[in-house]
């Protein structure tokens, strides 16, 4: 196989147009992060406790929006149910992050440390670490517990990170990212959600701009660059991550603990039209991007639909 060179990339081209090279691009995140990066412990007022009333997430964003179950829901109940999401999708971002930053290091752990490449992926290392952080602190904040996916997916993620390929790796992080991002950028400018909680959604959003950039561009160069097998193997493996993700994406024990019927609430969002297309609105931006490069072909596209984030 032809090994292909920084500069023979700026004459490479997929459907989106000429790829960019990588110095160029990280160089442009690494001005970013310089003038607008944040620490969340000095940024946040955590000594203020939550106000009686707020949201802990849009409610037309909760699982159950809409359904009948919810209908059937006391107001205090509704707000407890979305406490506890907010909790469960910050447990959630924690073990993404962490899946995440594992990626990154194996990916520039043979790339030339003092490229900006290789300084961006660490500056986004960092930011990770400090995201992991602030969501931490915000379930602690919100008296919410932990919750944590099934042993059988936080295994299989365990395999996934360890065996990924990097055009793998980089659709697997925008599957993490760019559904949560959709859902933030609701969140904080929504004066009905607890300003703590709009105040990490700020955070994440201007700060996962980059990360997601970041990937989207390496994905595009992936997906033009690397051996075929690697890129057929991304798309099943992105297609099984979609699949997890959409299981994983609020954990079930949620409606225990507000004293819901598990099995009914479950059967309910499954059902819920609304649901379906918050999810897979949240996802469009993505699938067409996944479409226009190629990672939405064969077995992947089919695994993605059935994940229900693709219509």
């Amino acid at each position: 196989m032809t090994t292909v060179t920084t500069s023979d990339l700026q004459t490479l081209h997929d459907a989106l147009g000429p790829l960019r090279g990588r110095e160029q691009i990280a160089e442009r995140l690494l001005e970013a992060s310089a003038k607008h990066s944040f620490d969340p412990d000095k940024e946040l007022d955590w000594d203020t406790p939550p106000e009686d009333g707020k949201w802990f997430w849009p409610p037309e964003l909760v699982s159950l929006y809409d359904t009948p179950l919810w209908k059937r829901m006391s107001h205090d109940q509704r707000q407890e149910l979305a406490r506890h999401e907010a909790a469960s999708l910050a447990s959630l971002g924690i073990w993404f992050e962490i899946i995440l930053m594992q990626l990154l290091v194996r990916h520039v752990y043979d790339k030339a440390p003092t490229s900006n490449h290789v300084r961006y992926a660490l500056t986004e290392i960092a930011d990770e670490c400090r995201h992991s952080m602030m969501f931490g602190r915000m379930i602690t904040w919100g008296g919410g517990p932990t919750y944590t996916v099934p042993r059988r997916y936080h295994n299989m993620a365990r395999v996934l990170k360890s065996v990924s390929t990097t055009p793998g790796s980089f659709a697997g992080t925008l599957l993490g990212e760019e559904i949560l991002d959709w859902m933030q950028r609701l969140t904080f400018p929504d004066e009905r959600v607890q300003p703590l909680v709009r105040g990490v959604t700020r955070i994440h959003v201007i700060e996962e701009a980059r990360h997601v950039r970041y990937a989207r561009e390496e994905l595009r160069r992936q997906m033009v660059t690397a051996p075929r097998w690697e890129r057929e193997l991304a798309r099943v493996s992105c297609g099984q991550a979609a699949r997890v993700f959409s299981v994983c994406f609020i954990n079930p024990r949620v409606y225990e603990n507000v004293g819901l019927d598990r099995h009914e609430a479950v059967a309910q969002v499954r059902a819920s039209g609304h649901r379906t297309e918050v999810m897979q609105t949240g996802a469009k931006r993505l699938t067409d991007f996944f479409e226009d490069i190629g990672v939405l072909n064969g077995v992947g596209r089919r695994l993605w639909k059935s994940s229900g984030l693709l219509a």
